[in-house]
């Protein structure tokens, strides 16, 4: 097994990773970008709805919060510099009785808080007058919602990282590893071509194996316990009557069935919630269940009546690396202050809207490393 001594690695090539790499890249910091799989985004960050969050939902204050906003701007700005497509096509998130229309001031108020200034309230007509195809008490319109193509995201963070002196080695997951006496930390990994690599900062980007990743390596703090969620979507057949995005108000501690839309047009329903017992990546089974179809139809049917029967097909799913033992677990970005060790990041419960604020949590991970 070759050793190598390096500068940085970053380990995982979701879209945070490839951000966090893009940053250190332009910092001089020469990742290496290790990604178990054989090509990037591969899991989380290709199961997800591609939306650019405003920011409403999160607690105030929180990571998940700040980083959304923060994200969501520089996310903007990113897909127009390099022209990969996006459209700020709005959302209405939609109060289909009097008692849901209750809550809408709630979850508005909620939003400017965290800095989502620009949610407007309609009344049913009015929402109708910008869907037609709804059939809603009132809405909240946040304008600043839209949706982009991930992918292209993806490429043009490597492409940057990579032009900027970042690697990326694929096949390549971390089996092994342990913090030395100086303070770097010793990595093993396994594939094809297994390496020892001895690096000055490490940045565990690993997503749904964050956890695993961490508990391999000697000397680091146990991780918090991961707890793994999957959403499935199904794909409306034929064409969308909406042009923008449609939330129902959030009940049950979830974001309800909502519509969302890709680059092409094309209107998907999801994600439901399905807590998984496996705490093991590995043991993932994305598959969609068509039998969840019913439970979709009478969800969407309560804000679009007018939905055919038999006009959902089980797409695909995703899974959310969440934190266990809290009801809206936050963000964690554990750098020296958390886990006593200078020079390294964990990075542990980054779900949505993580594609959002990918680019502002790699600010704040070339931050924490430069500290």
């Amino acid at each position: 097994m070759d050793t190598f001594e390096c500068e940085t690695v970053v380990i995982g090539a979701g879209v945070v990773g490839l951000a966090v790499a893009r940053a250190l890249a332009l910092a001089g910091m020469e990742p290496l970008i290790l990604e178990k799989n054989a090509q990037f985004g591969e899991e989380t960050s290709a199961r997800n709805s591609e939306v650019i969050h405003a920011g409403i939902y999160y607690d105030a204050g929180s990571a998940k919060a700040r980083h959304c906003v923060d994200g969501r701007e520089r996310l903007y700005a990113h897909c127009a510099r390099h022209g990969i497509a996006h459209r700020r096509c709005g959302k209405l998130i939609v109060a289909t009785d009097a008692a849901e229309s209750a809550k809408l001031d709630a979850i508005a108020a909620r939003a400017a808080a965290n800095g989502v200034d620009d949610l407007c309230r309609v009344d049913g007509a009015q929402a109708r007058s910008m869907e037609p195809a709804l059939r809603v008490d009132a809405a909240l319109h946040s304008p600043s919602t839209g949706i982009v193509d991930s992918h292209a995201f993806m490429l043009s963070l490597l492409g940057e990282a990579e032009a900027n002196g970042a690697q990326m080695v694929l096949h390549a997951p971390v089996e092994g590893g342990a913090v030395q006496p100086d303070g770097r930390i010793e990595l093993r990994t396994g594939g094809a071509e297994p390496m020892r690599l001895i690096a000055r900062h490490v940045v565990n980007a690993a997503g749904l194996w964050a956890q695993a990743v961490a508990a391999r390596i000697e000397g680091l703090p146990a991780p918090p316990p991961n707890a793994l969620v999957k959403g499935s979507y199904f794909a409306l057949r034929g064409r969308s009557p909406f042009s923008r995005l449609i939330y129902p108000v959030p009940r049950d501690g979830g974001l309800g069935v909502h519509l969302t839309l890709d680059m092409a047009g094309r209107a998907k329903f999801g994600p439901d919630t399905e807590w998984l017992e496996t705490r093991d990546p590995a043991a993932i089974d994305y598959t969609v269940d068509p039998a969840r179809g019913a439970g979709f139809t009478e969800a969407i049917r309560r804000y679009w009546p007018a939905l055919p029967d038999g006009a959902l097909d089980a797409d695909y799913a995703g899974v959310r690396p969440k934190i266990a033992g809290d009801a809206y677990p936050d963000f964690r970005i554990e750098g020296p202050d958390a886990h006593g060790l200078a020079g390294h990041v964990m990075l542990y419960g980054v779900e949505s809207p993580g594609l959002t604020a990918s680019l502002s949590i790699a600010e704040a991970v070339r931050d924490a490393l430069r500290a």
